[in-house]
């Protein structure tokens, strides 16, 4: 599984949810903050996202807005338009008014806060992904499809509908760091398109059982121990070895909610020769103890 998708993998919990969602002006509709990431697009007409102290930004048909920490926001048709609804599980699709029609794809992912990840850790609170000519096909199809499923379900959309969710999850991660790739060669984006990092991440999440040095990591980027020291923190944030760490730990605690694998085996499979150890490790970077933590309940499911 190449880095994105076993990332995203990992702290993903619980199930996505998606709504289309129409209102005719005037309007406006507040998102509390949440625990998690959501999305929305517009399909039809425009509107405002308005977040607390910031900058209104202007929303076209075909945009993409992106929250990977699920910011609290306003959506409204036009700048000062009342905010008179607050996003709810089991509101209504569709509101009748006299104005123009605006037309709504929304989604939210439950995220495993206690297990974050810098590369999600490193992102701006919002982030507007633009409808431009020739820009991100993949992500346009995925939007396309997804809105197909939700405006009319049919046998298997059931199905269907989830894996679009996690589809287009992907594919906005994966437009944002194209566009900063661009952009610039810091932060996750840079390591990405640096050859040397790209492949020594590969290395460690493809094997985090190993027991890594620096020397075998370098060998494997094709760069010196200095070069590959140098360019991993730069990009990363934090030295080879420290990021070592940290994947195995997520590992386990991905392994601890979604398995019934014992301890020991746990230990084993994220590179800890005792149970010991790994407890001990485990509880510092998350603040309990690893069998505490495999039955702390995990967050309700959060509303589109």
């Amino acid at each position: 599984m190449d880095i994105l998708s076993e990332t995203i993998a990992a702290i993903r919990t619980g199930y996505p949810a998606s709504g289309l969602f129409i209102r005719h002006a005037p309007w406006g509709r507040r998102y509390p903050v949440v625990p998690g990431a959501g999305f929305h697009v517009v399909l039809r007409g425009s509107c405002w996202v308005v977040p607390p102290g910031g900058e209104p930004m202007a929303l076209g048909v075909g945009d993409v807005l992106f929250m990977p920490r699920g910011a609290d926001h306003d959506l409204v048709d036009n700048l000062g338009s009342p905010v008179t609804e607050t996003a709810r599980p089991g509101e209504p699709r569709e509101i009748a008014g006299p104005g123009v029609r605006t037309e709504l794809l929304c989604g939210a992912y439950e995220l495993g806060r206690q297990r974050s990840h810098p590369m999600l850790d490193e992102l701006p609170e919002f982030i507007h992904l633009p409808a431009r000519p020739g820009r991100h096909p993949a992500l346009r199809g995925a939007v396309d499809l997804l809105a197909a499923e939700i405006a009319e379900p049919r046998q298997g959309s059931d199905a269907a509908v989830p894996a679009l969710l996690e589809t287009m999850l992907l594919f906005i991660l994966r437009a944002w760091f194209d566009e900063q790739a661009d952009a610039h060669r810091t932060g996750w984006a840079g390591a990405f398109a640096d050859p040397a990092v790209a492949a020594a991440l590969r290395a460690v999440h493809e094997d985090p059982s190993r027991s890594w040095t620096v020397p075998d990591l370098s060998d494997i980027a094709g760069v010196s121990r200095a070069t590959l020291a140098r360019r991993f923190t730069a990009t990363i944030g934090e030295p080879p070895l420290s990021y070592v760490t940290r994947w195995r730990l997520l590992t386990a605690a991905r392994l601890l909610r979604d398995t019934d694998a014992s301890l020991h085996t746990i230990a084993r499979r994220v590179g800890y020769t005792s149970e010991f150890a790994f407890a001990k490790a485990f509880k510092r970077e998350y603040g309990q103890a690893p069998g505490r933590y495999r039955h702390t309940p995990t967050q309700p499911p959060i509303a589109v």
